[in-house]
């Protein structure tokens, strides 16, 4: 069977949810046999959004090829349970350097490059590419931005191409719109659908399906005019109210059809949707028996997206503990010894984020040595792993003024410092140490009880490591290595004697967690918080016990 493609567009705004749709529908395509994957492509000059501001972009989502991508990359992996890499992801700054080297290297034999063909053919390589790589029955390709952008016109063109080149039987055209709700008239709205899928049409790229983001259901009366209006049968309308959880989005386009319409449009051959672990996922999320509250010390917890990942693996790690998990999100530059207690005493759980930069990190350092000296279940992810290790330097190994030299570089004692191949980097982008890389476990540690093996595969994204040169001064005064790269023997995970639950880990285990398959660190950390909440509540109902 040839494989097929159907291309998802955005319309009237900004921020719909196209990467959540491309997901439900992957995950309902995947349920009924077929093999998928999904593509993002990104208008942003960018090559990539390794360098980007997190409050801009949000967080960078990392492959095991070492790709560093586009956010929406981590919910096609969470809802289809794949793996993505490169491929995936392509920016315009990715095409237009692609194109660029060709040139250089003669590639077009002198002729003039331009957007059409050139561009648009790159755009269509790689959609193409990805479509052959491994078979795949159907490829969803989600363009980013809104139709009319400028950005946007080089990608509906190529996907207008690519309708004739692999033929119209092939290919499939969805548009996400929104028909808002306007309280004055009392009335929904169809009028920016009708001018969204308009300057769509304009471009050469007609709709088949529309789903239509909306806070009030749609009545037969609007889907009828929509699709009058817009050239679709009145079964294309298919409406996307706002959801308690993402995670109910597949089963809410199942209701209102959108894979049934997918399936009879392409013609393709698929058996009933087996949705059983999905809903019972849900239930776990809808109806936990009890609650847990975790906090987030990040410095970029305004934006939450800028931790998505982490946000959704304690969601997975919650469900696989039966139990709610509440994020308290704590503001690293606020954070301090003199108030850390008063912020953090009603949490059964720290988690210290990564990021890059010294802005935020004394409130991080209080908050680890707060959950060190209480006993509270702690997990540290990159920067909050390194956090971990200059907090013990300083506070438990007498190391005074234990630094990173990230943040000092005269720190006497560099117990984290650059991994001796990152000295001589001087490029930003795609220069880190990134992607999946190999672990050996301590027996007995807690990494090696929550994975339930010795040797792991991990993803990575940094420049900074724990210092060799020190690690056994570290470790003599207790600090405890259970993880190391068998390659280079570089530390990948700490532990702390004594302590109930206090794990640092050097990658980033929240990119590798889905919801069939719940990151064992995050099961264990959200279980170890469980179990601090249970034991203090039963301290606290015997102090108040009358003696």
């Amino acid at each position: 069977m040839a494989t097929k493609y159907i291309f998802i567009t955005g319309g009237v705004t900004s921020s719909l949810g196209k990467g959540i749709i491309c997901a439900s529908l992957g995950r309902l395509l995947i349920a009924r046999g077929l093999r998928v994957t999904v593509q993002k492509l990104d208008p942003y000059i960018n090559v990539d959004p390794g360098t980007m501001n997190p409050y801009e972009h949000g967080e960078v989502y990392v492959t095991d090829d070492g790709a560093e991508t586009d956010l929406d990359l981590g919910h096609y992996e969470r809802f289809l349970s794949i793996r993505t890499s490169q491929q995936n992801n392509v920016t315009t700054g990715r095409v237009y350097y692609d194109v660029i080297m060709k040139e250089r290297q003669g590639v077009y034999l002198g002729k003039t490059v331009q957007v059409i063909p050139h561009i648009t053919d790159e755009i269509k390589s790689h959609v193409l590419r990805l479509g052959e790589s491994e078979n795949f029955d159907i490829v969803i390709v989600e363009i980013g931005g809104t139709v009319g952008d400028i950005e946007s016109l080089p990608y509906i063109e190529a996907m207008r191409q690519l309708r004739y080149d692999v033929g119209r039987k092939n290919t499939l055209s969805i548009h996400l719109t929104l028909v808002p709700y306007l309280a004055a008239a009392g009335e929904l709205k169809t009028k920016p659908t009708q001018h969204s899928v308009k300057t769509l049409s304009e471009s050469g790229l007609s709709p088949d399906i529309l789903v239509c983001r909306s806070e009030y259901p749609l009545d037969e009366t609007i889907r009828r005019k929509i699709a009058q209006f817009c050239n679709v049968e009145i079964e294309d309308v298919i409406a996307s109210l706002d959801a308690e959880s993402i995670y109910e989005v597949p089963l809410l386009m199942q209701d209102e059809g959108l894979d049934s319409r997918v399936i009879e449009k392409l013609n393709l051959p698929a058996k009933n949707a087996d949705l059983v672990q999905w809903k019972q996922f849900i239930d776990k999320i809808k109806n936990p028996k009890s609650e847990t509250t975790i906090a987030l010390v990040g410095k970029y917890v305004e934006h939450h997206d800028a931790y998505k990942s982490i946000v959704e693996a304690l969601i997975h790690g919650g469900a696989e503990n039966d139990s709610k998990v509440n994020i308290k999100w704590v503001q690293s530059d606020y954070v301090s010894d003199e108030n850390v207690s008063n912020l953090l005493t009603d949490v059964s759980g720290i988690l210290v984020a990564p990021g890059f930069g010294d802005r935020g990190i004394d409130g991080k350092l209080s908050a680890v040595k707060y959950a060190r000296e209480q006993g509270i279940p702690f997990f540290g992810i990159c920067l909050g792993m390194q956090c971990a290790v200059i907090e013990f330097a300083r506070n438990a190994a007498q190391m005074e003024d234990a630094n990173s030299t990230e943040f000092n570089e005269s720190t006497p004692y560099p117990v984290i410092d650059y991994m001796p191949d990152q000295r001589g980097v001087t490029e930003k982008g795609g220069t880190m140490r990134l992607g999946q890389y190999e672990c050996k476990l301590t027996d007995g540690s807690h990494a090696h009880k929550a994975y339930g093996k010795t040797q792991i595969i991990e993803r990575h994204r940094h420049r900074f490591e724990l210092n060799n040169e020190l690690r056994d001064l570290l470790r003599k005064n207790g600090l405890v290595v259970s993880g190391v790269n068998p390659d280079r023997d570089l530390v990948e995970i700490i532990e702390i004697e004594n302590h109930p639950w206090f794990v640092g880990v050097q990658f980033h285990p929240e990119l590798k967690s889905t919801v069939s398959d719940p990151h064992p660190l995050f099961v264990a950390f959200v279980k170890a918080a469980k179990q601090y909440a249970s034991d203090y509540s039963n301290v606290k109902t015997k102090e108040n016990q009358p003696v």
